[in-house]
């Protein structure tokens, strides 16, 4: 049994390892840069020009052309995020973002959303109710608070002591009567609280209410990138359950240096590969944006042989301006708007449903 000095001294001698490896100090040959972006086979990306605002599936035409307005008027990249995704988390016919969105197992929306900058500073929370705008809460999260997440009613407690107010709106007949067929078709996976394949189904229909999900990625005028990611996310998923859309580095990542990238789909499966942190690691290696994405998706084929009918797709924005998409399956598609173009464009695939 170690006795309360000895643990002390444990700890100690741990604290003096990791300072010495912050300090640069190394026990090896040295061989390795202490500067990351020296690691053999990157290149520095030069800082493109914007207005370029990426963001997924056709709610994003709304929200990219009210984050252009942010920027036209003098707004920052990270004032226009925040602002685009609000009008999609306000847009109470949107089923898969905000207040709107289809219930939980239990009958309760439950919230999810982050929010990162051009230098990596972050905030997100997760599993909050019956607040219109999680995007302007993670926002807060990360301005007024040492933290990067906060979750629940931890998080909801904070988010009314700092004038957030809460909002109570009747779950939508359509929304209700889609729970409760799930329920009656279901009764033994809704008990068991096995919600995923139900999820499967929804996202082969391919409709605008089965998408979850609103990532946006943006550079300014500056080179400035920022990025945000808002949700209700999976339909009918057990009450608790957060995906990627709240965690950095999965549903987003941003880093000022290379780019930005954000994912949407089956939350689960970017969690694992720490999916939106790898788009961007490939990006620093010198993949094109497009080719990032797709090395993801292949990613995620190869650590789950056999998998059919889940979505997932990505979006990329270099630093240079660069920008590309790709999908598991088809039928994903992003909203681009720029000086000169505002459109929709359909992203590669490597599969089609049957």
């Amino acid at each position: 049994m170690t006795n309360g000095s000895d643990r002390r001294h444990f700890i100690k001698l741990g604290l003096v390892g990791t300072a010495a490896m912050v300090a640069g100090c190394s026990t090896g040959n040295g061989d390795h840069p202490n500067d990351p972006d020296e690691v053999k086979g990157t290149k520095p990306i030069s800082p493109g020009k914007g207005p370029i605002i990426l963001s997924t599936w056709d709610h994003g035409m709304a929200a990219n052309a009210k984050a252009f307005d942010v920027l036209q008027a003098g707004g920052s990249v990270l004032d226009a995020v925040e602002q685009g995704v609000m009008v999609t988390e306000s847009d109470f016919s949107n089923r898969s973002v905000g207040l709107g969105g289809l219930p939980d197992r239990d009958g309760i929306v439950t919230l999810d959303a982050c929010i990162q900058d051009h230098n990596g500073k972050a905030g997100s929370v997760a599993f909050v109710q019956r607040f219109e705008h999680p995007i302007s809460i993670a926002r807060a999260v990360m301005e007024r608070t040492p933290h990067v997440m906060l979750a629940g009613a931890g998080a909801e407690r904070w988010a009314e002591e700092n004038g957030f107010a809460r909002r109570d709106l009747p779950m939508a007949e359509d929304a209700r009567k889609s729970w409760e067929e799930w329920k009656a078709k279901n009764p033994l996976i809704q008990a068991a609280g096995d919600s995923a394949r139900v999820n499967v189904e929804n996202q082969r229909m391919g409709g605008k209410d089965n998408h979850d999900t609103i990532g946006m990625i943006a550079l300014d005028a500056n080179g400035q990138l920022a990025g945000s990611c808002t949700t209700s996310g999976l339909a009918f998923k057990i009450h608790g359950r957060v995906g990627d859309s709240p965690i950095i580095g999965a549903g987003l990542f941003v880093d000022g240096d290379v780019g930005a990238a954000c994912a949407t789909g089956t939350g689960e499966l970017m969690i694992k590969i720490a999916g939106s942190h790898t788009v961007v690691e490939l990006m620093r290696q010198g993949l094109a944006p497009e080719d990032a994405c797709r090395e993801a998706v292949e990613r995620i084929l190869r650590k789950n042989p056999g998998m059919t009918g889940q979505q997932v797709g990505f979006l990329a924005l270099r630093a240079d301006g660069a920008y590309g998409g790709y999908s598991l399956y088809n039928g994903f598609n992003f909203a681009l708007n720029t000086a000169t173009e505002n459109k929709l464009i359909d992203a590669a695939f490597a599969k089609k449903w049957e």
